[in-house]
Order: C-alpha cells, then sequence, then structure tokens
C-alpha cells in the first residue's frame, strides 16, 4: 500500500469504501495525476471524524478531493489520505421561507450538474448562470465558483463545515471571506453542505435560462475537453484568456497538454498528458504574457501531491 503505513486496522474507523495507490487521472477533469496512497469515501460525518483523528495520530497528510476539477496531481501522485464526499450526496428542501423563495439542503457530494436538475425539475431560479459549470457543490463553494455574473456566493445561506478536530460548525454566508474565486475556507475545514435560497419560477423557464447559458459556454468554451477550467485568475479589470490570447499563446503546446483555440484560458490534455508537461506550458504561457502586457498572471488551478 504506496508509501503511507498505518499502525492500525482502518476498516475498523468508518464505512466506506478504501483503496489504495488509486490513480488520481481517473479522478480528476485533467486525467492527470500519479496514485494517492490511500483514497477513502466516508458514507457519513463520524467516520470522517474518525479518519481525521487517525489522520493526526499518525501525522498523516489528508487532502480533500471534490469533482477533481480546478486541481492537478503531480505525476508522482499523493502522499497520505485523499477524502472524497463523494456519499455525501443528498438535496432537499428544507423549508419555503416564503411565497417567493425555497431554502435547499445540498450535500458537498452533490455535482453541479445534479444541483441544476433538481432546481430545473422544482421551478428554483438564482444558478442558471452556472449551469455547465464542472464539479461538486462543495468545491463550488470553496472555490466561489462563478459564470456569467453570478457567484455561488450570491445564493449561500450558511455553509456546515467539520474541521480537522472532527468538530462541526456552521458559518453564515456573512462570516466568511468570500472573493474573486476564494473563500475563507481554504484551509483545516472540510465542507460538509451548504443551505442556498433560490427563488420559485416556472421549471420551463428556470431551465431555457440553463440552456442559454450551456450553449454561450459551448460557443466560448472548450466543453467536453479534457481540462481543468480556466487555469488563471482573472486579473482587475482584465480577462485572463484575452491577455494570452494576445500575448499569441493560442496553440501553444508542450508534449501533450495545449492551449485551447477556442479559449485561451484553458489548457486541453490530447491525451497522455503529465503534470509536468501542464506545468511547463504554464510557465511559458505566463511568462510571454508578462513581456507582452507586463502582467504576471496568478494560477487559478491547485498543484497538489509530491513534487518530482
Amino acid at each position: 500500500m504506496g508509501r503511507t503505513k498505518l499502525s492500525f486496522n482502518i476498516e475498523d474507523l468508518f464505512s466506506g469504501e478504501i483503496r489504495q495507490d488509486e490513480p488520481m487521472s481517473g479522478h480528476t477533469s485533467l486525467r492527470i495525476g500519479g496514485p494517492a496512497d490511500l483514497m477513502l469515501f466516508p458514507e457519513d460525518p463520524v467516520s470522517l471524524k474518525n479518519l481525521f483523528i487517525a489522520a493526526r495520530r499518525e501525522d498523516i497528510p489528508v487532502c480533500f478531493l471534490g469533482g477533481g476539477t480546478n486541481m492537478l496531481v503531480t505525476d508522482r501522485g499523493i502522499r497520505g489520505m485523499v477524502i472524497s464526499l463523494r456519499a455525501f450526496g443528498n438535496i432537499d428542501i428544507t423549508r419555503d421561507s416564503d411565497s417567493e423563495k425555497a431554502v435547499l439542503y445540498i450535500g458537498a457530494g452533490v455535482l453541479m450538474a445534479q444541483l441544476h436538475g433538481f432546481a430545473k425539475k422544482n421551478g428554483l431560479s438564482g444558478i442558471e448562470g452556472l449551469a455547465g459549470i464542472p464539479g461538486t457543490v462543495g468545491g463550488a463553494a470553496v472555490m466561489n465558483a462563478g459564470s456569467f455574473g453570478t457567484e455561488i456566493k450570491d445564493v449561500i445561506e450558511s455553509v456546515g463545515v467539520m474541521d480537522m478536530d472532527g468538530d462541526i460548525k456552521r458559518y453564515k454566508a456573512d462570516e466568511l471571506d468570500f472573493g474573486y474565486r476564494s473563500s475563507g475556507l481554504q484551509k483545516d475545514v472540510i465542507v460538509l453542505d451548504l443551505r442556498v435560497v433560490l427563488q420559485k419560477d416556472e421549471p420551463d423557464r428556470v431551465g431555457g435560462r440553463m440552456r442559454e447559458f450551456i450553449a454561450r459556454k459551448r460557443a466560448s468554451q472548450p466543453i467536453g475537453e479534457a481540462s481543468c477550467g480556466c487555469v488563471f485568475k482573472n486579473p482587475h479589470g482584465d480577462a485572463a484568456g484575452r491577455l494570452i490570447e494576445a500575448a499569441g499563446c493560442k496553440g501553444m503546446k508542450s508534449g501533450n497538454i495545449e492551449v485551447s483555440n477556442l479559449h485561451a484560458n484553458y489548457f486541453i490534455n490530447r491525451g497522455g498528458g503529465q503534470c509536468s508537461e501542464f506545468v511547463e506550458l504554464m510557465n511559458a504561457v505566463s511568462l510571454k504574457v508578462k513581456e507582452n502586457s507586463g502582467i504576471e498572471l496568478e494560477p487559478e488551478v491547485r498543484i497538489l501531491g509530491e513534487a518530482a
């Protein structure tokens, strides 16, 4: 089992699936990444808490996996535990706050596509602009996912989290430091659930707006290609894709990784790509943008795992 050694039987601690030496290329939208020593899929908060306590006792590093978007795993893989909350997949209308609004409870493992399907079916509006965004709801909250002028923070009422001591806390939206592609949730906690407030509307109208936004995405973004989404954050008052295109980087390659010709802030894995190639291309593009515009791009993609 990888390079992480345990002094106990982990199966005694929790309910859920355990995988050893699990290739992360099968769990990331880029289809890149070496093996994780341990990949765990807890089915309940108690199991998750037990994992945290064990990891701290054994001094084992822990990282969290949502939908595998906005992340790049190194070719050597991840030492320690990778924890996925895909089993935390419930969506419920907890209450109608008034005749025009509804409050939803959403488990962190719910895929954004599932949430949009639920909202469409039940005639709930407010997240249409996020249609087509991949990954999980928990990951979207951590990154404050956004598109077409809508950010997920706009509909969040509160977020339930567990810290590394296994304590569960709930934060109101205004207690969190939401910003552009960021929140106050990145370190030392894992998102368990969200409560969001949506507006009531006709299902056909909600679905129609979602289709419009997805069509706009397909026209301007390489939807369906193996990518991590946007590689760089947009600088204030500008767009990273525009800067990359202006620097003549569309179509640039490093091995099997290529700057998209449709949207320059997307890098595509053409098959068999490596993390080292992706990083090499990031550095080359950053340098050309710096030389062309004087702007230093900040990565949006997170790099996880053991360095070469």
